[in-house]
């Protein structure tokens, strides 16, 4: 159930929660980061950190005392969670647009993605560079840039998924490197030879089942008019380590854009979330693959988190945030 909305500045593409589920932080179009007060009785966004990025905040996680960052600007920067403060900044983390942002669950390391088909993964403590995930081809099959959208890690911390443009998902081994597995979502991808010679859609996200044997993966269908988002929001579920395909799910409510997957700690449903001009919120049985529940979002949703206890969603995306309650 829908508790709470009301507008924020810009698009907020990225979100992270305080260690206590006090505050929410978000990183917007408008370059700059805010904060969230979830205690008070009428929640509004207001400026957080002294500085700012010099263009779209794409991807943020929290790890340890740090909120980290990474924008358009292609720069990663550690911002201390006490006062705000830039502590680090990595110029030219990537050599294009950064796409998303991970933190490990110990907080010790965090992965980024980018345009330019690479997966780094960072030191949180010391800023450096740990090691490179190369897989994703820098050119889709009609030889057009490709783009490296999302990336997650499994609830273990073991793993490390990355999806791009044209469906193709590697998962590696989040603390050697080694790639272990990959899957495929090419109808995700959609080409339009005539009108525009222009490609859409793509993998926007990723998520482990709890017990790292199910990779969901979210994006669109085919769609009609490469202008708009006119296809149904898509997911595939996949026995990765069997390379088998065991879900595909395209709603038949809601059009857009998936563009987060979050599973329950039980495996047994997940939640998925994104949008076209407006937005949704809908949760899946993990084994049938049927709706439990569609719900319609006041926007676009560009990220949606659970608090630790799962009872409640918070949702950012185009000019709003939103809350949900979970019962039952």
């Amino acid at each position: 159930k829908q508790t709470t909305s009301f507008g924020i500045p810009g698009i907020a593409f990225c979100a992270a929660l305080s260690h206590d589920e006090s505050q929410l932080y978000f990183g917007s179009s408008d370059f700059r980061l805010y904060r969230i007060d979830l205690t008070a009785d009428k929640p509004k966004a207001e400026p957080f950190g002294e500085a700012s990025h010099g263009s779209y905040v794409t991807g943020m996680a929290r790890a340890g005392e740090f909120l980290i960052t990474g924008g358009y600007d292609c720069t990663l920067a550690w911002w201390r969670l006490d006062d705000g403060r830039r502590e680090r900044t990595v110029e030219n983390a990537h050599s294009l647009w950064i796409r998303d942002v991970a933190a490990s669950p110990d907080g010790r390391s965090v992965a980024t993605v980018a345009d330019d088909m690479l997966c780094h993964v960072w030191d949180v403590a010391s800023g450096e560079r740990r090691f490179t995930l190369k897989d994703h081809a820098p050119e889709t099959p009609h030889h057009y840039p490709s783009m490296l959208y999302a990336l997650n890690y499994s609830p273990d911390g073991r793993l490390l998924a990355t999806a791009d443009r044209v469906g193709h998902v590697a998962i590696w081994d989040a603390e050697s490197g080694e790639k272990l597995g990959s899957v495929e979502a090419p109808k995700m991808y959609t080409w339009d030879p005539r009108a525009r010679r222009h490609s859409i859609g793509g993998a926007r996200s990723v998520a482990f089942s709890p017990d790292n044997r199910l990779l969901a993966v979210g994006g669109i269908g085919q769609i009609g008019n490469v202008d708009h988002l006119g296809a149904a929001a898509r997911i595939e579920v996949f026995d990765w380590k069997a390379g088998r395909r065991v879900h595909e799910i395209e709603s038949s409510k809601f059009k857009g854009l998936v563009e987060r997957l979050v599973f329950h700690p039980s495996g047994a449903w997940f939640v998925a979330a994104g949008g076209d001009h407006g937005g949704f919120v809908s949760v899946y049985d993990s084994e049938t693959a049927k709706p439990l529940k569609e719900e319609k979002a006041p926007m676009h949703v560009h990220e949606l988190l659970p608090d630790s206890a799962w009872s409640r969603l918070f949702a950012v995306g185009h000019e709003r945030a939103a809350f949900w309650s979970l019962t039952g």
